[in-house]
């Protein structure tokens, strides 16, 4: 199936009459991307099917307001990312969890995962993916899993091309430490 261009889907979302089909013509072209992109930041697999939805509710209600001087899919990016974040706060907030200990609380979230179907060194590199602050797993997650481009990831963070650069050198060194103190060899 051919992919559709995103001034094609802004285009009929423009209509009345071709909107909800511009709408499933996005749901199709990210909806999967978005669902991986969440999944990777809050680990369990109903939280992230609550957040998509939240996210392209979102999305449907903003559309018409959306200004081409982005990216579309950077944009629903960041509200993802947004809503992702604001999440993680609450479940601290609502759970009283210190700091230190939401990566182990995640962690054990995913060994415990059915959804979770990889090798042991797979689950040592989200083990320690999840140890990182939460804008730098942010980050890391983009560039490495979504293999954005960093002008990408700073449109869609607000950060600057130099702070990511050096963000993501930190993510990989401590994720390498970690894996390095885990026995894990490559």
């Amino acid at each position: 199936m051919k992919q559709v261009e995103d001034s094609e889907i802004l285009e009929k979302f423009s209509i009345e009459k071709t909107r909800n089909e511009a709408f499933n013509l996005l749901l199709n072209k990210y909806q999967q991307k978005i669902y991986w992109h969440i999944r990777r930041l809050v680990i369990d697999h109903d939280d992230a099917d609550d957040l998509v939805q939240d996210v392209f509710i979102k999305v449907w209600k903003n559309l018409e307001k959306f200004r081409s001087d982005s990216q579309l899919y950077t944009w629903i990016y960041r509200i993802a990312s947004n809503e992702s974040i604001t999440f993680l706060n609450k479940k601290k907030q609502k759970n009283n969890i210190p700091i230190d200990e939401v990566s182990s609380e995640l962690s054990e979230t995913l060994v415990a995962s059915s959804y979770f179907n990889g090798d042991k060194i797979q689950m040592k590199l989200q083990q320690a993916i999840l140890t990182l602050p939460d804008k730098q797993r942010l980050i890391f997650n983009m560039k490495y899993y979504d293999d954005l481009k960093y002008e990408e990831i700073s449109e869609i963070t607000g950060t600057s091309v130099g702070a990511l650069k050096a963000s993501f050198h930190i993510a990989t060194k401590k994720i390498e430490a970690f894996l390095r103190n885990e026995d894990i060899t490559f």
